[in-house]
């Protein structure tokens, strides 16, 4: 098996994992979104019923999918 033939310095090693890092999700509020400002995040909030959902999926809330309903959900 191969072998590096020096080893990697300090600061190389911390610039090859600063993209390992954890970032927390970020949750919008339905307040804090303009209406023509579409998605921000991972995460966007359902028209319908102004829940936060993932995005390209149907609500599981209402049932909802780009404004029209797909899904009848039992409540």
């Amino acid at each position: 098996m191969p072998n590096p033939k020096r080893r990697f310095s300090n600061s190389r090693t911390r610039k090859r994992r600063t993209h390992d890092k954890l970032t927390p999700p970020v949750i919008p509020l339905a307040e804090n979104i303009d209406k023509g400002a579409g998605i921000r995040s991972k995460r966007y909030i359902c028209s319908h019923c102004k829940q936060v959902n993932e995005p390209h999926t149907v609500c599981h809330n209402c049932g909802y999918y780009r404004g029209k309903q797909v899904v009848s959900v039992g409540i």
